[in-house]
C-alpha cells in the first residue's frame, strides 16, 4: 500500500459547543466531540473502519495509518475600557 497522510480537518463550533471533523481524504468522515482530545480517539476509531468500509484499504492490512488532524478555533475576546 502506498504511503500516505489522511488530511483531517476540526474546527470548534460554538453554537453547539463541539469540535467537528471533516476530510475530504477519509470518505464519510463527519463527526463531533466535547474537546479535541476526544474528537482525536474517535478518530482512531472512525478513520481505519471508514477507509476499510470504502476500500481505501483492504480487509488484511495491517500497519499504521497516519493522519494530520488540523484543526481552527476563532474567539472574541472583549476588552473593557
Amino acid at each position: 500500500m502506498e504511503s500516505a497522510v489522511y488530511q483531517v480537518s476540526a474546527f470548534w463550533d460554538e453554537a453547539v459547543a463541539v469540535w467537528v471533523a471533516t476530510s475530504e481524504d477519509v470518505p464519510g468522515l463527519a463527526t463531533e466531540a466535547d474537546t479535541i482530545e476526544a474528537l482525536s480517539q474517535k478518530l482512531r476509531d472512525l478513520v481505519p473502519d471508514l477507509l476499510l468500509s470504502n476500500h481505501v484499504i483492504s480487509a488484511d492490512y495491517t500497519g499504521a495509518i497516519a493522519v494530520q488532524l488540523t484543526s481552527h478555533r476563532q474567539e472574541l475576546i472583549e476588552v473593557a475600557s
